[in-house]
């Protein structure tokens, strides 16, 4: 494996340092692109009631497109060893543009477990590791949250070098040798599954004391299906040190978090994430309950 001690920024975290704050939203709401605006004018509502400020972009609006594919063993001993294998490519006027970007994660309910896994690959390339605490609302009420960690790696790489790096998934990541007795299984598409998704960056939301996150709205349809699977709200606040974090802003960002879930509930889909929806589709036993 190659030696990334000199640098640091390709180290494994043991702090966090992004916080990304989530609501999934109902597929159906999503049958045109008024969608994304009638969404954003609910968020409006509810920043205006907590004083958090927002900064709309002069393209708020505009579509970005990206086709997101997941990839497992035949068993999803991955996604059941709490880690998930993913490939993005953004898409411009109908053509993938730039490098595509394959994001190896393990994320766990429990800080230590997922700040202990090392995700960084046994390859050359510009990779970048992100250890993040996902905020999401409770699996059964509105108005409450939960916290996922989870541990990121991702490797920017040519299309052919991806290719060879999915089927030498294993080798291209050392952290997958802990699972025990899979090792050597084929990786292949979850579920036959590409999805496309719709995104727009709607623009940040301050919250105080330099506590900001970019806000998107996105949605996620089956190419197979022509459906969509899901909508999403999130915003994704970056900081150098938890300890630096005034409390007013964390409370202030977990306040408004938690009321637009009741002020959206018509919206809001519970009980689930963008991936597990994805494995959720076959008939295959999935034992990794996000």
């Amino acid at each position: 494996m190659p030696d990334f001690s000199d640098d640091p920024s390709n180290s494994p975290h043991d702090d966090l340092h992004y916080r990304e704050y989530k609501i999934l939203l109902h597929p159906e709401r999503f049958a045109t692109p008024q969608a994304f605006q009638d969404f954003w004018q609910v968020v409006k509502r509810v920043a205006k009631q907590f004083d958090v400020r927002l900064e709309e972009e002069d393209d708020a609006f505009a579509n970005q497109v990206r086709e997101v594919l997941f990839f497992d063993t035949p068993d999803f001993d991955l996604y059941n060893n709490h880690f998930i294998v993913r490939l993005r490519t953004l898409y411009r006027d109908g053509w993938p543009a730039g490098t595509p970007e394959l994001t190896v994660k393990f994320r766990h309910p429990d800080f230590e477990k997922a700040a202990r896994v090392d995700v960084r690959p046994a390859l050359a390339g510009e990779t970048r590791i992100k250890f993040k605490e996902e905020l999401l609302p409770r699996p059964d009420r509105l108005g409450e949250l939960r916290s996922i960690f989870s541990h990121n790696s991702v490797l920017a790489l040519p299309r052919e070098a991806m290719n060879f790096a999915l089927e030498n998934i294993t080798h291209a990541f050392p952290a997958f040798r802990a699972i025990e007795g899979k090792g050597e299984a084929p990786i292949e598409l979850v579920n036959d599954m590409a999805v496309e998704e719709v995104q727009v960056n709607t623009g940040s939301a301050h919250f105080g004391h330099h506590y900001k996150g970019r806000t998107t709205i996105a949605v996620w349809r089956s190419r197979k299906l022509e459906q969509p699977v899901c909508g999403e709200f999130a915003f994704q606040c970056k900081f150098s040190k938890s300890d630096d974090i005034h409390e007013g802003t964390l409370e202030r960002a977990a306040a408004f978090h938690k009321e637009l879930q009741k002020t959206a509930a018509d919206w809001v889909l519970l009980g689930t994430t963008k991936t597990a929806l994805v494995y959720g589709l076959g008939n295959k036993t999935v034992v990794n309950h996000e």
